[in-house]
C-alpha cells in the first residue's frame, strides 16, 4: 500500500488536475446565466440519481434545503443575481441507476435539463460494475443526443467502506465513471477523490456524515463546491 504521504500527495494532484478545464465546459450557459430581464431564459439544472443527491440525512428525514442541488442554487443565486434558475430533483432514494436509465426519458429529458448531473455510484454495487456502465453509457448518449451539457459524479462516501484504501468497490465505480467522463468529454466532479482528501488531511469522516451512507450539509457543501468549479 502507498505511504500516507504519497497517497495524499496523489490525491491532491488528482483533484487539482479534474478542475482544469471545468471553467469553460458551461461557457455558453454563464452567459445566459448574466443576462437581465428580459433578454433572459429559465435554466434548468436537473439532478438525477438516489437517496443523497434526493436529500435524504438520516433516513428516513428529507433535508431538502440543505442537500447539494439546493446549496449548489443557493450559491448560483449569491453569483448570478439576474438568473432564473430551475433545481429539478428526479432523483429517488433506493435507485440505481438501471432504475434511472429506465425512466430516463420519460422523466428526465421531459424537463429540458440546460445541464444535467448524474449521481447513482453509491447504490450501483448491487448491480456490478459491468451492469452500471450500461446504464450510465445509456443515459449518457441520449443527453448527449439532445444536445445537454452533464456532469457526473463520483460517489459520496459509504463509511462501511475504508476511504484510505485504493481498490474498495467504491474506487472502482470512481474509476469507471471518471473513465466515462474523458470518453464522452463531459464533466466531472469527483466527490470521492474530494471526501478522500478530507480524509487525509486529517478530518474525521463521520464529521461529514449524517448516517453510515448519507451526508450531512458539511458533507453535501463539499460536493456543492466541486460543482461550482463549473460556475466559476
Amino acid at each position: 500500500m502507498k505511504s500516507f504521504h504519497l497517497i495524499l500527495i496523489s490525491i491532491i494532484l488528482f483533484v487539482f488536475q479534474s478542475n482544469e478545464g471545468k471553467s469553460d465546459y458551461l461557457n455558453e450557459l454563464k452567459l445566459e446565466l448574466q443576462q437581465k430581464w428580459p433578454g433572459n431564459r429559465t435554466i434548468n439544472l436537473v439532478f438525477h440519481g438516489h437517496s443523497v443527491p434526493a436529500g435524504y440525512f438520516k433516513t428516513p428525514v428529507v433535508n431538502t434545503l440543505e442537500s447539494y442541488p439546493y446549496l449548489v442554487l443557493q450559491e448560483l443565486k449569491a453569483q448570478y443575481p439576474f438568473a432564473v434558475i430551475n433545481v429539478i430533483n428526479t432523483s429517488i432514494g433506493g435507485e440505481d441507476s438501471k432504475s434511472g436509465a429506465q425512466r430516463f426519458e420519460s422523466g428526465v429529458l421531459i424537463h429540458k435539463p440546460d445541464v444535467l448531473f448524474i449521481d447513482y455510484a453509491l447504490n450501483d454495487r448491487r448491480n456490478g460494475i459491468d451492469s452500471a456502465k450500461v446504464a450510465w453509457e445509456s443515459m449518457i448518449k441520449i443527453a448527449l443526443e439532445a444536445d445537454i451539457k452533464i456532469i457526473l459524479l463520483t460517489p459520496s462516501p459509504d463509511q462501511k467502506v475504508n476511504l484510505k484504501e485504493d481498490d474498495t468497490i467504491l474506487d472502482q465505480h470512481s474509476n469507471q465513471i471518471r473513465g466515462l467522463s474523458e470518453k464522452y468529454e463531459i464533466g466531472l466532479v469527483d466527490s470521492y477523490a474530494l471526501f478522500k482528501k478530507e480524509i487525509y488531511s486529517g478530518i474525521d469522516l463521520p464529521t461529514l456524515m449524517s448516517q453510515g451512507n448519507h451526508p450531512n450539509e458539511k458533507g453535501h457543501a463539499l460536493i456543492t463546491q466541486g460543482i461550482l468549479e463549473y460556475f466559476k
